[in-house]
């Protein structure tokens, strides 16, 4: 029977490499839909004001509706062990994968060991500057897109819009969103219309 995973993950923006990363499982796993899960409160991000949560959610809603199988849903649970409750698998980046071994988010090494023996099957993409992950989670770079690894939302943050998924580069290009915080917060003031550019798919 065919399962149902999770993609715990910021998405801020979302960007090409988290879809071709979604698309990959479902493609090679058994998999019936795959949850792009966002936390109220995540672990180890600082707290984000640009763009706002709920504008950066439904960029994220709008960047899944042409691909069935992919979902995005909000959760106030922070650690994984915690979102990963109830589903078969959780898909992570190799950095992720290695955050989580920390003590700093537990309170003590039983706890990390507790909260880590609780997580469902593992999928473990590499990730760029990250080490690789242990081979029993890894995923073959292969299923993915070539140079896919050094695609980070930092990036595009940074400027570089075309790492972002089409409905999130047209979010930033008509707000300012997470490029121009200035004129965001001045769309924001003037009464935040939604730009009919954010819906596109081109």
């Amino acid at each position: 029977m065919a399962g149902v995973g999770v993609f715990p993950g910021s998405f801020n923006p979302p960007t090409v490499a988290h879809l071709s990363m979604a698309a990959a499982v479902l493609q090679h796993f058994d998999l019936e839909r795959l949850d792009l899960a966002v936390s109220l409160s995540p672990l180890a991000k600082e707290e984000v004001a640009h763009p706002l949560f709920e504008h950066q959610v439904t960029v994220l809603k709008q960047s899944l509706t042409s691909s069935p199988g992919l979902c995005a849903v909000v959760t106030e649970k922070r650690l994984l062990a915690d979102i990963g409750e109830g589903y078969d698998v959780m898909v992570l980046g190799a950095d992720k994968w290695h955050q989580i071994q920390e003590l700093k988010w537990y309170g003590s090494i039983e706890e990390r060991d507790g909260a880590l023996g609780r997580l469902p099957r593992l999928l473990v993409f590499p990730r760029a500057g990250a080490p690789p992950p242990p081979a029993d989670v890894a995923i073959d770079s292969a299923l993915l897109p070539n140079d896919i690894e050094t695609v980070s939302s930092t990036r595009a943050r940074a400027g570089e819009l075309n790492l972002m998924t089409p409905q999130a580069r047209a979010f930033a290009q008509g707000t300012g969103s997470w490029i121009d915080v200035e004129r965001y917060d001045r769309w924001l003031a003037d009464g935040g219309t939604w730009p009919e550019a954010s819906q596109s798919t081109n």
